[in-house]
């Protein structure tokens, strides 16, 4: 019997008149892992990473889910806007507190009770829904939801805490989260459109709370990533650091905020506007599909982003990114206004949605640099609750353009919104420029 050939020799033979070499080392992998390969390869990440995502769905379905239950039962799109304005703006409120006893005391020991009020606060509405209750109490129920932690916010936490001094890495998660972001709202609308229109309107809810709570337990749980509170080291011995200043008061942060307002305003507007229009199109559960490619766009847009390595400051590239976004929303309305086709409109939201990641991305590193140590949770919080904010007031003036004018016209919303980040950006832009 022919003995086989030791791993690692090389046969040479010769054939007519050609050399014929044959190697039999081990075959391996020469290409080194991308960022992203990278990134995931740190103990503990995948997990809180799953987690949190699992967490983070419902954040795209309970808007989508309030609209289309409350609509459908009352009739109403400008009272389903105003009940999730409300419930915006009182997570707007809310939400900061939170993120500040996040920092204080740790994310599981925060993080868990809020979770469960806030489901209470849901499923408080659903009843109210169900059951016919007065217009107030919805308002009433859909605010007690203002508890809801802020799950993207505390997994950018832990990203920050065990990537501290690798600022390519950071921005590598920071990319991420953002795709995660938009991946969440690609699938949260598509999957509360047809919860709610395949078995009953208050389907969509229900699941949510039930993703919400299951993800935060779960996220909770993987404490070997979790950041120390503020105030303690790793080791859980207290320390006489005084508190970190409010980052309200961080150079260059209020700008930053009236942007996120101004984005905000641009999420919320085109969400209730797109849902009126896929609705007068006669295809309302196919609204969860239009919004979804938007956010397809932006998540694929945030992963490419996420690969590159920019040489400048992420200042100068600011502007282009939200001028960038303020253009491409024009797409929308004159797919809206020139055929009045809903495949077209979402072609143009799928192209639309691409600015968005780069734009998010750059705007949360800068408040991430601008957030003091110990308060990180309570900065990117801060940014949220502008977004919050801002969508609680897009959702209200979406939906009263519909009610009063058309869905078509609706789309002039979040142009003007973007029109309004991009002169706060520039304005920060040429603040920034004469002080230098």
């Amino acid at each position: 019997m022919p003995q086989q050939p030791a791993r690692g020799t090389r046969l040479f033979t010769v054939t007519a008149d050609t050399l014929v070499a044959v190697d039999f080392g081990p075959r391996t992998k020469g290409r080194p892992p991308g960022p992203y390969g990278r990134l995931f390869a740190r103990p503990g990440t995948r997990a809180f990473t799953l987690a949190n995502l699992l967490a983070r769905l419902p954040m795209g379905m309970f808007s989508v889910s309030a609209v289309v239950m409350i609509a459908g039962t009352r009739g109403s799109y400008a009272l389903a806007g105003a009940v999730t304005a409300t419930g915006l703006a009182a997570t707007a409120l809310v939400a900061p507190w939170t993120a500040r006893l996040v920092d204080r005391y740790g994310q599981a020991r925060v993080a868990v009770p809020a979770t469960l009020v806030a489901a209470l606060g849901s499923l408080a509405l659903l009843l109210c829904v169900r059951h016919d209750a007065p217009a107030w109490t919805l308002f009433a129920a859909y605010a007690a939801t203002a508890t809801t932690p802020n799950t993207g916010g505390m997994s950018r936490a832990r990203w920050a805490h065990l990537l501290d001094g690798d600022p390519d890495a950071l921005h590598t998660a920071n990319s991420f989260e953002q795709a995660a972001d938009e991946l969440c709202f690609m699938l949260g609308p598509v999957l509360a459109a047809f919860l709610c229109g395949a078995f009953f309107p208050e389907a969509g809810t229900l699941v949510g709370v039930v993703l919400l709570v299951t993800g935060v337990l779960a996220f909770a749980a993987q404490r070997s990533t979790e950041p120390p509170p503020s105030g303690r080291t790793t080791t859980g011995a207290t320390t006489t650091t005084p508190p970190a200043p409010s980052p309200l008061r961080s150079p260059g942060m209020p700008p930053l905020l009236a942007v996120c307002l101004a984005l905000g305003a641009v999420f919320g507007s085109t969400e209730v506007v797109t849902i009126a229009f896929a609705d007068a199109q006669g295809h309302r559960t196919a609204a969860g599909v239009v919004l979804a490619l938007q956010a397809a766009g932006s998540c694929a847009a945030g992963l490419l982003y996420g690969r590159v390595r920019f040489a400048g400051p992420a200042e100068n590239r600011y502007p282009w990114c939200v001028a960038a976004m303020t253009a491409l929303l024009v797409l929308p309305l004159l797919a809206a206004s020139l055929t009045g086709s809903l495949l077209l409109l979402s072609a143009a939201l799928l192209v639309a949605g691409m600015a968005t990641a780069p734009t998010m991305i750059t705007n949360m590193t800068l408040v991430q640099r601008r957030t003091p140590d110990g308060r990180l949770n309570e900065g990117m919080t801060l940014a949220v609750t502008a977004l919050l904010g801002g969508i609680a007031c897009g959702s209200a003036a979406g939906g009263w353009v519909v009610e009063h004018l058309t869905p078509t016209a609706g789309y002039g919303v979040p142009v003007t919104a973007a029109a309004v980040a991009l002169l706060v950006a520039l304005a920060r832009q040429g603040v920034r420029t004469a002080a230098a």
